[in-house]
């Protein structure tokens, strides 16, 4: 059971980051961004094709401690995170932003679809269909629990790694939500967009910072997805479904309630796997997603109309 639950917070880490991305493109947007997905496999390609680069002119770097990467995934990150923001600012210079002007929500989220067809090929073109991996160091689990106490729990490195570094990202949001200039700005415009326009808050500024940080953390969670797994073109499709999963489950346009929703996926998931098979366990996200959404329609953190 510990090891379950170990193991559900760790998926659910990756998809409460890549679902804080579709929930501020929602409440501030107001559309279903469908090519979000994409996002986090690129994020993860690009730190690969940094870390190549890296390796290229510095040479293999030893482990950090007991981690089975170097201080070049770190930087392969940063690298990354930047690349993914750009290429998230390029996406809605180039279609978004002409389609606001003129469009409606529909017409946005039938772009997001072809959008994310588009970065998904063009992936698969220039990196091909073959799975990757940042390292092929092998890692000695941990032993945190011993096994009588409920089967026990082991947990390697990479993945304290992962739940660590998402705490942080998360602790870093909330402070910038509620301490910045810019941060007050992006929650007043998710409430009225009108009003704050209004009032002289740079619309356009926020929306920038919006696909900004939706773009860094789905890079950070792409990069922590390789991490834990492997790197393939498939990665944000199949981690779609639960992104928006997670949002709604928390509250659709609620960061907090993305992060909540998010966990709850990856515990609904882990937690099935002893009882319908990992082949099923999707489905289980669905059926806890369901039977919330019956008790409190607008989810766990959304506010009732």
């Amino acid at each position: 059971m510990l090891q379950l639950i170990a193991d559900g917070f760790v998926i659910g880490s990756v998809i409460a980051l890549g679902a804080i991305g579709v929930t501020l493109v929602y409440s501030i947007l107001r559309f279903a961004n469908f090519a979000h997905g994409e996002l986090l496999t690129w994020g993860a390609y690009l730190a690969w094709t940094a870390l190549l680069g890296f390796a290229a002119v510095w040479g293999p770097m030893e482990p950090l401690g007991p981690f089975s990467f170097g201080w070049t995934l770190l930087a392969s990150l940063g690298v990354a995170a930047i690349a993914t923001a750009a290429l998230a600012l390029l996406v809605d210079l180039l279609l978004f932003r002409q389609l606001r002007r003129h469009g409606s929500a529909i017409t946005l989220i039938m772009a997001s679809f072809g959008a994310a067809l588009v970065l998904r090929n063009l992936l698969q073109f220039i990196f091909g269909a073959v799975p990757e991996y940042y390292s092929r160091e092998i890692q000695v689990a941990i032993r945190l629990v011993p096994r009588d106490v409920l089967g026990g729990l082991r947990i390697t490195p990479d993945q304290l790694f992962v739940l660590g570094l998402t705490a942080v990202s998360v602790v870093g949001l909330h402070l910038f939500l509620t301490r910045t200039t810019l941060g007050k700005a992006m929650r007043a415009t998710s409430i009225n967009p009108q009003l704050a326009r209004v009032t002289g808050i740079d619309v356009n500024r926020v929306i920038r910072a919006t696909w900004i940080i939706g773009a860094v953390l789905a890079a950070v969670a792409g990069v922590f997805s390789g991490l834990t797994v492997q790197l393939r073109p498939q990665l944000g499709l199949d981690l779609l479904l639960p992104l928006f999963a997670a949002a709604i489950l928390g509250g659709i346009g609620s960061v907090y309630g993305a992060v909540a929703g998010g966990l709850i996926v990856g515990l609904a998931e882990s937690l099935s796997v002893p009882i319908v098979g990992a082949e099923y366990r999707a489905a289980t996200a669905f059926i806890v997603l369901i039977a919330i959404l019956l008790i409190r329609p607008t989810g766990l953190f959304g506010e009732r109309p």
